[in-house]
């Protein structure tokens, strides 16, 4: 997946079945290309034993090729994923957004914590918790391991 995988890649190492996955995240504005993760949100990730190593990059159309899913976490990642899938390139990504995987889907879209405080971050956390769970189960029944 691209655009929205936080919990994702210790969830699928936990069910030991982290060889059949290639995970990613990049959003498609460059304003922090190269920068790690806001520090409010690896303390909120490492306060629940995850560890964000990765720098920020920019969502390329190649990616549509090189992943089976993109899962934008709001409407305005979405539309800006569909505008590259215009591309003479045949996508093989099925782009769906990330909280249509939520139990709890508020309004669809995963807010964006960076203007508020630490709490902001936590419930950004729990909404992908929930959402990559229900991806992950989702994804195992489709593919049958």
């Amino acid at each position: 997946c691209s655009t929205g995988c936080l919990i994702g890649p210790q969830q699928i190492e936990e069910q030991g079945i982290a060889d059949r996955f290639e995970v990613d995240s990049a959003g498609t504005a460059g304003y922090h290309v190269g920068e790690p993760a806001d520090s409010r949100m690896r303390e909120t990730a490492q306060s629940h034993g995850v560890h964000l190593p990765s720098r920020a990059r920019k969502f390329i159309a190649e990616d549509l090729e090189r992943f089976d899913y993109v899962l934008p976490m709001d409407r305005s990642n979405y539309e800006n994923i569909q505008r590259l899938n215009l591309l003479p390139a045949a996508s093989r990504a099925k782009v769906v957004m990330m909280r249509d995987y939520d139990p709890n889907p508020g309004d669809g879209n995963v807010p964006d914590p960076y203007y508020g405080g630490r709490d902001g971050f936590e419930n950004v956390y729990q909404i992908l918790l929930r959402s990559n769970q229900e991806f992950l189960k989702q994804i195992r029944e489709e593919y049958q391991f």
